[in-house]
């Protein structure tokens, strides 16, 4: 991939590439280099990233599809910036009949972006240039999955992506070193029934599965080989508590 300091390979696009079709890798690239030409003016990724960009993003997003049911058609992805995970998102389930990704981005320079990308790589996309705010309402119905990468720590998330939870959504949450701070914090004003995972791409990293969300303040976590201690319980595979 062309960086602007060379020829680099990111060794993530050699993971990705033995897990998914090959048509899949090919939006996927498509991606990729429409990516690297929009960041000259457009800060879609962190500068730093973009060499690794295959596995700090791409494979990153990729993984999500895995914690989903294998019928999941509609999929919401909120505040999706540079289009991770949406657009991987959408690059995955482009050929599953019935496959419908919105992705909701208020600047509108990186929604054009998005737009762009999902057109160039035939994508199963609707971008939604407007505040979360302004668009769950309308398109909770029917969500079977909303996702966030980066967006807000989790409190503020559960705020936002409420109106699809209630409605039947899986919330799929992306968090970094923070999430059992994040989950603390959360316990405090909301009541969750969710999973734990690890990252696979990411040692330090965990995926919230939200299953459940009403505020209140008890919380029961599962956590498959991950310590549930972020919410009071015991550790191990499986393990789960539920604390007022």
């Amino acid at each position: 991939m062309k960086t602007g300091k060379g020829e680099s390979h990111d060794a993530g696009r050699d993971a990705v590439a033995a897990i998914v079709s090959r048509e899949t890798l090919d939006r996927l690239t498509l991606l990729a280099e429409l990516l690297v030409k929009w960041q000259k003016t457009i800060n879609l990724v962190a500068p730093a990233s973009l060499p690794d960009l295959w596995s700090r993003h791409i494979a990153d997003s990729l993984q999500l599809i895995h914690h989903v049911p294998e019928n999941t058609r509609k999929w919401v992805d909120l505040g999706s910036g540079g289009g991770f995970p949406g657009l991987v998102v959408g690059a995955a389930l482009a050929g599953r009949e019935g496959a419908d990704v919105h992705l909701v981005e208020s600047d509108t320079r990186k929604a054009a972006f998005l737009r762009e990308a999902a057109r160039v790589a035939d994508l199963p996309v609707t971008v939604h240039a407007q505040r979360i705010e302004q668009v769950a309402e309308r398109l909770a119905p029917g969500t079977q999955v909303v996702s966030a990468r980066a967006l807000a720590p989790l409190p503020k998330l559960l705020d936002l992506a409420a109106p699809f939870l209630a409605a039947g959504a899986l919330g799929l949450f992306p968090k970094g070193r923070d999430a059992e701070h994040e989950l603390t914090d959360a316990r405090k004003g909301w009541t969750l029934d969710l999973d734990l995972r690890p990252s696979a791409s990411d040692p330090q990293g965990r995926i919230l599965l939200v299953k459940d969300a009403r505020r209140g303040a008890e919380t029961t976590v599962t956590t498959p080989g991950v310590a549930a201690h972020a919410a009071g319980g015991p550790s191990g595979p499986d393990a789960s508590r539920t604390k007022p």
